[in-house]
């Protein structure tokens, strides 16, 4: 499923226009990582938990000249499916 079909499923679900769909995942989307760029974690019950973390800088190697690289620090974005979520699936 891409978010084309994301936004048609959630018209059909909310009886919402597409173009109404489309407002509110965008908005939905932006609250989401508006928090996690303020490093708050995002939680919905039933689905998950966002949460970024911090990974520290590291040495790695390029696969095609062999050659040791300095690998940035970062912070990364980690998504834990709720337990309502893995039920489903399973």
């Amino acid at each position: 499923m891409n978010k084309g079909d994301l936004i048609n499923k959630i018209a059909d679900g909310a009886n919402l226009s597409k173009a109404q769909a489309s407002d509110a995942l965008d908005s939905v989307l932006g609250s989401i990582s508006g928090a996690l760029k303020k490093g708050d974690k995002v939680t919905l019950i039933g689905f998950g938990t966002f949460s970024v973390s911090k990974r520290a800088a590291r040495t790695g190697r390029n696969p095609q000249t062999g050659k040791t690289i300095q690998i940035a620090a970062k912070q990364v974005i980690k998504f834990k499916a709720g337990k309502s979520l893995v039920d489903s699936v399973n």
